[in-house]
């Protein structure tokens, strides 16, 4: 959970993994659980296929979470953030077995769904833009396409962070890293998905939705003059 280290100015070395531990409890209603796709590896670091676990180091940034914990075949970081928790995971199963994470995590934490949230990166969505939903099918998406298959459901939340279509086909785009006019603007958009993770916690799922996909908010939407 570091690359957004060098946007944000969190500085520091790159947090080293610990042994698997117990969690202290089961999860209770205070608590989110927040998972942000992507593929592990330095190969895939920097790639729009990651920009849900660029979501999630911004969200550890803010909460000053620990160093992350090898469990759940990923990275688990847990921290209190005012009377609640988050609960933030970044599979390392690479994206197409991403649900083999999400369905232990949401076992052992017996997390109800509505208490979880799905960050991933959306090739129909474009660059700058994100779009927050209660559910709805994989869109093409495999890692979405993975934890519909091992939850065997589709009303899960889920926040989706636009990367365009660009002009390669799909798998070419999803796997480069972003274009220097895209870099400009990343932390802008990371930023702006990881207030509307926080608005979520908050105000529940309408009331994010109401807000986050209106397009006046949208994180790189022209700003009106006053």
């Amino acid at each position: 959970m570091n690359f957004l280290k060098s946007l944000f100015n969190r500085g520091g070395a790159t947090a080293s993994v610990i042994p698997e531990e117990p969690p202290e409890m089961p999860a209770d209603s205070t608590t989110r659980l927040i998972i942000g796709l992507g593929n592990p590896g330095s190969k895939y670091a920097n790639t729009r296929h990651n920009a849900g676990f660029f979501v999630v180091d911004e969200l550890a940034r803010r909460i000053d979470a620990p160093e992350s914990r090898k469990r759940f075949k990923g990275e688990v970081s847990e921290a209190r953030r005012g009377s609640g928790k988050f609960i933030l995971i970044q599979p390392q199963t690479y994206m197409n077995e991403s649900g083999l994470t999400v369905r232990e995590a949401i076992q052992w934490y017996k997390m109800p769904l509505e208490q979880v949230l799905i960050v991933v990166d959306d090739l129909d969505i474009p660059f700058g833009e994100v779009r927050l939903r209660s559910r709805g099918s994989a869109g093409g998406h495999n890692g979405l396409r993975s934890i519909l298959g091992t939850l065997g459901t589709q009303d899960f939340p889920r926040l989706r962070v636009g990367i365009g279509r660009g002009n390669h086909a799909a798998i070419a785009h999803v796997l480069s890293r972003f274009s220097p006019e895209e870099e400009a603007g990343l932390k802008t958009v990371i930023g702006k998905a990881a207030d509307i993770v926080e608005l979520w916690t908050d105000r529940g799922i309408i009331d994010a939705m109401n807000i986050a996909n209106d397009p006046a908010n949208q994180p790189l939407a022209p700003q009106q003059s006053h």
